[in-house]
């Protein structure tokens, strides 16, 4: 019969199944209160999921469900732990972390960014890291303020 065929609890089949840790970014884990949430969220999904995949009675099998969802438990884990909750802004003068800035690009276009915590963000949905190059350009500055790099730049229209 051929190997293929066999169910073998092995040290090679378990080593196919743990995954490498998600990386984890070297800056500070800054979030906001409704960030912190969504990490909780996905840690308990995360554990829920890893709980189930513990039920299935093939070894190899459980080996291969479970591989996901103890790597993003371990990932969100550490994120909950070093999460440091920023408060809202407290003024509406400059850009800051947890502000919402609408600014116009030299093309006319006109965006609208929330600056959140690097597991927060979503560019499609509105939101960018604080540590993302436009947020960098864009921290500090107030109403008016025109940044730029790398030939482009963007005039600050609104600070909420």
């Amino acid at each position: 019969m051929s190997v293929a065929f066999t169910k073998e609890d092995s040290a090679e089949t378990a080593s196919e199944t743990l995954l490498p840790d998600r990386p984890v970014s070297p800056h500070p884990n800054l979030v906001t209160a409704a960030g912190l949430k969504t990490l909780e969220f996905q840690l308990r999904e995360a554990q829920e999921a890893y709980e189930a995949a513990q039920k299935i009675e093939d070894v190899n099998e459980r080996r291969r469900q479970s591989a996901n969802p103890l790597r993003d438990a371990r990932y969100f884990a550490a994120r909950v732990r070093t999460a440091q909750v920023m408060p809202d802004p407290a003024s509406t003068d400059t850009v800051a972390f947890g502000s919402t800035v609408t600014f116009r690009r030299e093309d006319g276009r006109v965006q609208k960014y929330h600056i959140v915590g690097e597991d927060e963000a979503d560019p499609k949905a509105g939101s960018i890291s604080f540590v993302s190059p436009v947020a960098r350009l864009l921290m500090g500055k107030a109403v008016g303020d025109v940044v730029g790099a790398s030939g482009q730049e963007f005039e600050i229209m609104a600070i909420s």
